[in-house]
């Protein structure tokens, strides 16, 4: 396999292919299917024992000039404040069935409180109900039924060897009918699973955000749509392979308008989830967005304390990487809690510029993309590749260096603030914390300063002995930013609970010491830009690498 070059255009070090190809893929599938697979539990519908739901009013019901059916919904009883009422344990899917039991997907990635969206059903069921459940922490139920549909009939849609396909790109579609039009009346600002519960005893989620207009002195919780469309299989097709399972014939654009393969929200549930729990509980001022939604219009940055990339956040549009770099320029912390992040360089397409409906990635391919014959710099490949290369690290602090490893990861700092309360000592190490990718901080690549490495890590990935690296660094605004340098991290917190599932032989002890150090950061993030309130970094990166 070709070299992929680094940061300065050299050969690659460990990633060495043209592309994360297939193997990557079903790789992170089964990793991730671990703590995927327990948010399948025994659980009941979501149409039993609803005390005060079931003594609210019939839902109206007006015709659409879509010809669907308008759900303004039946939410439950207001309490004085969202994080204070009573939850709903029984959000867990309990059977999937058969891949065409019962899928959907939303013609939106995300709304604001009170607007619409429509949803798109296909079920061999005769009919089904829809349950939003807003993910939050909620006593330790970690979700909370918002509203709830009335039963909808059943119809089975275009499957997905009849799915819309663009020959150009392979880009495919559902293009179902609409099924029925939800407006979000009610609804807090928050990650919402919507669980689709077929008559046939069968569910599915459809994840939607109901995002924030304004983040002015909160943390953004921003979500990441366009890197679980990337993996989404559904059809055929993701932009790592096609139906014979080859690079070669992958797709180089996708579509959000069809559903997503397996549960229907295995990446949220998997490298997101678990965070959002987090960050409830802890009481943080929190608002909620999404890449496309930072793409479109960085007003939601505006003010921020922090903002937070979750577990896995690979594809982002120049524009949503912009604005992220002028919001910390400005004072707003920022929190990576993955790895792998912002190291696609993507374009967004539709009709409408505020709800674009495709993602773009020609990758090694970008030379065939016709929008680069008067968009040069426009190139959907990796941000540190030319043409226009521009290292991730020049934001994160740290390099996307290669997959797959298993590791553990040894303490470097034992007494930064970051590690406050947790008892590490320098060297200590929790082990399979590594991986299944991982960063590390690279001199010769653009690298801020003052950075510390908190934690350094070694490895050994395919055959080659580098590191793994957490780091912090902060900027002239004030604005402070970590870098965790493994996606395992968000997958960590779950250690040890319910949902721990296979989860890489992660133990309590782990779980237990990301959880400290998260809500370390995530606390200190709130208070506002880092370098006003916590200690500087200590740059020791020339110290570790010998070089800097």
């Amino acid at each position: 396999m070709a070299d992929i070059p680094d940061a300065a255009g050299r050969p690659g070090a460990l990633d060495r292919r043209p592309d994360r190809r297939p193997d990557r893929r079903r790789f992170l599938g089964v990793a991730a299917a671990g703590a995927a697979s327990l948010a399948v539990g025994a659980v009941a519908a979501c149409d039993a024992a609803r005390t005060a739901a079931d003594t609210a009013q019939e839902q109206q019901r007006t015709a659409r000039n879509t010809g669907t059916p308008l759900h303004t919904g039946t939410p439950l009883p207001a309490d004085a404040t969202e994080r204070a009422r009573p939850g709903s344990p029984d959000w867990r899917i309990r059977s999937k069935g058969p891949p065409d039991a019962v899928l959907g997907y939303t013609d939106r990635v995300s709304v604001l409180p009170g607007e619409e969206f429509g949803l798109y059903v296909s079920t061999t069921a005769p009919g089904f109900r829809v349950c939003a459940y807003r993910v939050g922490w909620y006593g330790g139920a970690q979700a909370r039924l918002v509203w709830r549909s009335d039963r909808v009939p059943g119809r089975a849609q275009r499957g997905p060897r009849e799915a819309r396909r663009v020959r150009a790109t392979q880009l495919v579609r559902a293009d179902w009918d609409r099924t029925l039009t939800v407006r979000a009346t009610g609804w807090p600002e928050g990650a919402y699973l919507l669980r689709l519960d077929a008559e046939n005893g069968h569910q599915r989620y459809v994840p939607l955000i109901v995002r924030s207009a304004s983040g002015a002195g909160r943390t953004v919780l921003a979500h990441a749509p366009a890197t679980w469309q990337a993996y989404n299989l559904w059809g055929g097709r993701s932009l790592y392979e096609g139906p014979d399972g080859r690079y070669g014939s992958r797709s180089l654009a996708v579509s959000f308008d069809r559903p997503y393969d397996k549960n229907g929200a295995e990446k949220f549930l998997v490298y997101e989830r678990a965070a959002v729990v987090l960050a409830e509980r802890l009481g943080i001022p929190l608002a909620y967005t999404t890449g496309p939604d930072l793409h479109a219009d960085p007003a939601v940055l505006r003010g921020a304390a922090a903002a937070v990339s979750l577990g896995h956040d690979e594809y982002w549009t120049p524009e949503q990487r912009r604005n992220l770099t002028r919001a910390r320029d400005a004072g707003t912390n920022l929190a990576f809690l993955g790895a792998n992040t912002c190291y696609r360089r993507i374009r967004l397409e539709g009709q409408d510029p505020g709800n674009p409906r495709t993602v773009v990635c020609y990758k090694s391919d970008y030379a065939n993309d016709p929008y680069l014959v008067q968009h040069r710099t426009m190139v959907t490949t990796d941000f540190r590749h030319p043409p226009a290369a521009d290292p991730e690290s020049a934001l994160t602090g740290v390099l996307y260096e290669g997959f797959p490893v298993d590791a553990p990861y040894v303490v470097h700092s034992a007494d930064h603030w970051i590690f406050a309360g947790t008892g590490v000592r320098t060297g200590d190490a929790f082990a399979h914390l590594v991986g299944v990718e991982y960063d590390r901080v690279t001199p010769e690549a653009p690298t801020p300063s003052p950075l510390e490495i908190v934690a350094h890590s070694p490895l050994t990935c395919k055959g080659r002995r580098s590191h793994a690296d957490s780091a912090y660094y902060t900027t002239p605004s004030g604005a402070g930013v970590f870098a965790s340098g493994t996606m395992r991290w968000v997958e960590a917190l779950m250690a040890g609970t319910r949902d721990n599932g296979r989860n890489h032989g992660l133990t309590p002890r782990t779980g237990a010491f990301v959880t400290r150090t998260t809500e370390n950061i995530l606390r200190a993030f709130a208070k506002g830009p880092a370098a006003h309130h916590r200690p500087p970094p200590r740059d020791n990166v020339r110290k570790v690498y010998g070089r800097g």
